[in-house]
């Protein structure tokens, strides 16, 4: 049968190459007609980005033009890579909009502004949920509101009368800090590089806004920044700790000083005081009360309000040309910040795949990646720094197996670099391609997101049922159920591969904390589970013996695999290579292909698989095509599909 179908592409093929010499041969003394020109037009669209110049109009038009010397230079430009890019990041559709969040408590900074002993305002920064000694003040700002005249709740504007501090309790409680989106050079015992003046040549895209770099009266530049002492803190490893304080009886008043009732004790703490925990982890703030930021700050992300998600930094609105060279700027968020660069490393893992003529397949299966100084800190310190909460009942205080090992990160990488990309060769055992990335681990927040995403992307199938039936029934296994067999027979097994990455966002759930079948999850004479185990344990498919994993009942090999196992297994599909061909074609043929396509499609499909899955080969052999050629004739460049320009 194989014999047969490869009998039947052969003569399609020479027919093909047989058009594409014509297409290609050079013109003569006579000028190029109407429809090479639009042939012309439409290849420098896909392969340069632009429409062609007068001068690159004369040499066209001179005779002797080898267009397919200038079709095979150009594919190694610029212009063929991001348009590439574009189609796979269209078809992921990666960018993150509004609705996504992203600032943890323990990496986001906040701001208040009070009177200073002189009666002026001045900035003190602080950590909301920050466990302190005094109990006054314990997980609050370092100022109480008799202190201060101030009543600051966590993402609530402070109300109050302001009142001078005095100067003590300035010198106590606070401490003063030369942070590194101030300074270059954080790290020294006394930094002197401060923006804008002795730190030479700042990255141009690098750029805190305006209240950053000023004193409230916006006049004076900031030296060093006043901050909570407990925040300042430089140690790497913490302690666990407990106050001891009873809880506050119901109806009780709260005792002098404080606007909400003492912090209450978390039972793993208590039970484990004195232990280490990473100051890197989200628990080490309301946990212990020797974790702070960091040398310079550089665990932390500034703010210049009490918002839960403070403004931070100044973003390109749009980037046609680049980062470096935007069109208009906006001013963004902690979360802003964090999500535009999640987005540019999916960018430049692309571009070089496309750019490098790298195997196809690596857009899974690749454990590389490159990052800037906004990347390097995330992975640092941002990434450890959303985990972990509910997961102490199993053990795990921060995260043991992270996707992106921070030991990768290079120490050479500041957090301001922005336009310096550094090629980190190996990730660590369980990165795979862009499906380990944050951009979309949080763009496909669930584990059957993530599985119909790659489903749709990469093997050009999707999920659904135009006329099927739900009859009433209690199966809760969605693979056999009447009306729901039909998608989840196939969407079960894919998202299992994601069940140790947990939903919302990229911690990986170590099989030595969670097992699958786990007896502490088990399900109670009533039929319920741990409150602490519903987040990572399904009830349903749970018992009196036993709690399972969420979604590995549909693979226990997928869930163990992970999206490691994901990617080998996709790659390997016949699909995998015929929906890369077909997306790609589509894109620059403008047009969804259809049956009179078919012998094209199996031309290009052996070209890009006997080519190792080679992108530039198969652009290189649909440009050529007549079928291309046909639509830069019969299109403008506006009509042409497969993203936007």
């Amino acid at each position: 049968m194989r014999g047969r179908r490869v009998a039947r592409a052969l003569p399609a093929a020479a027919l093909l190459a047989a058009a594409a010499a014509a297409l290609l041969a050079p013109p003569s003394a006579a000028a190029p007609t109407l429809e090479q020109y639009r042939y012309f037009r439409a290849l420098s669209l896909d392969l340069l980005g632009r429409l062609p110049t007068r001068a690159e109009l004369a040499d066209f038009e001179a005779p002797g033009f080898d267009l397919d010397a200038w079709i095979e230079r150009h594919l190694d430009g610029p212009g063929y890579v991001d348009r590439l890019t574009r189609i796979y990041m269209d078809a992921l559709r990666l960018e993150l909009g509004p609705a996504v969040y992203f600032a943890p408590r323990a990496t986001t900074l906040h701001r208040i502004e009070v009177l200073g002993p002189d009666g002026k305002p001045l900035h003190v920064y602080y950590r909301q949920n920050q466990r302190r000694l005094l109990p006054v003040i314990d997980g609050e700002f370092c100022f109480s509101p008799l202190e201060s005249g101030l009543r600051v709740a966590n993402g609530a504007l402070p109300t109050g009368t302001r009142i001078p501090i005095s100067q003590r309790l300035l010198d106590e409680r606070t401490t003063l800090v030369r942070p590194y989106w101030l300074y270059r050079d954080y790290l020294s015992v006394s930094p002197t590089q401060r923006y804008g003046a002795g730190w030479k040549d700042p990255d141009s895209a690098y750029r805190p806004i305006r209240a950053l770099l000023f004193e409230p009266d916006g006049k004076t530049p900031t030296v060093a920044i006043r901050i909570c002492k407990e925040e300042a803190q430089t140690a790497d490893v913490g302690h666990l700790w407990a106050s001891d304080i009873p809880p506050l009886p119901r109806g009780a008043p709260l005792p002098p000083g404080r606007i909400r009732p003492p912090m209450p004790d978390d039972p793993y703490a208590k039970a484990h005081r004195g232990e280490p925990i990473s100051c890197r982890s989200a628990l080490a703030p309301w946990m212990s009360v020797d974790c702070g930021c960091g040398i310079g700050l550089v665990r932390c992300m500034p703010g210049e309000s009490w918002w839960r998600d403070p403004r931070a930094f100044l973003l390109p609105a749009h980037v046609p040309l680049g980062v470096e060279d935007p069109i208009g700027l906006v001013t963004t968020t902690s979360s802003g910040w964090h999500k535009f660069w999640w987005a540019q490393e999916a960018i430049h893992y692309m571009k070089h795949v496309f750019g490098a003529d790298r195997d196809f397949r690596e857009m899974l299966t690749g454990r590389y990646t490159f990052i800037n100084g906004p990347l390097a800190q995330f992975y640092q310190s941002s990434a450890p720094g959303a985990c972990c909460a509910q997961h102490t009942a199993f053990g795990m205080r921060d995260d043991e197996a992270p996707l992106f090992l921070p030991s990768a990160v290079p120490s050479v990488v500041f957090p301001h670099d922005v336009s310096d990309w550094t090629f980190i060769p190996d990730r660590g055992p369980r990165a795979a391609g862009l499906i380990t990335m944050p951009v979309f681990l949080t763009k496909y927040a669930s584990r059957r997101a993530r599985a119909a995403a790659l489903y749709d992307a990469f093997l050009c199938k999707g999920f659904s049922a135009e006329h099927a039936e739900l009859p009433p029934s209690d199966e809760v296994d969605l693979m056999v159920r009447p009306g729901c067999a039909s998608c989840h027979a196939t969407l079960e097994p894919l998202a299992a591969y994601f069940s140790r990455v947990e939903e919302t966002t990229w911690t990986y759930l170590p099989a030595e904390k969670f097992p699958i079948e786990n007896p502490f999850c088990k399900l109670n004479a009533q039929g319920k589970a741990r409150l602490v185990c519903q987040p990572f344990y399904d009830p349903a498919f749970s018992d009196q013996e036993r709690g399972v994993l969420r979604g590995a009942y549909a693979s226990e090999d997928h869930t163990e695999r992970g999206p490691v196992g994901a990617a080998a297994d996709l790659t390997r599909r016949r699909e995998f290579a015929s929906c890369a061909v077909r997306r790609v074609t589509e894109a620059l043929l403008g047009r969804p292909v259809g049956d009179g396509d078919e012998a094209l499609l199996r031309s290009l499909r052996e070209r890009f698989v006997s080519r190792g899955h080679r992108m530039r080969a198969l652009v290189g052999a649909i440009v050529r095509s007549p079928a291309y050629a046909r639509g830069g004739s019969a299109r403008g460049a506006g009509e042409r599909g497969g993203g936007a320009r």
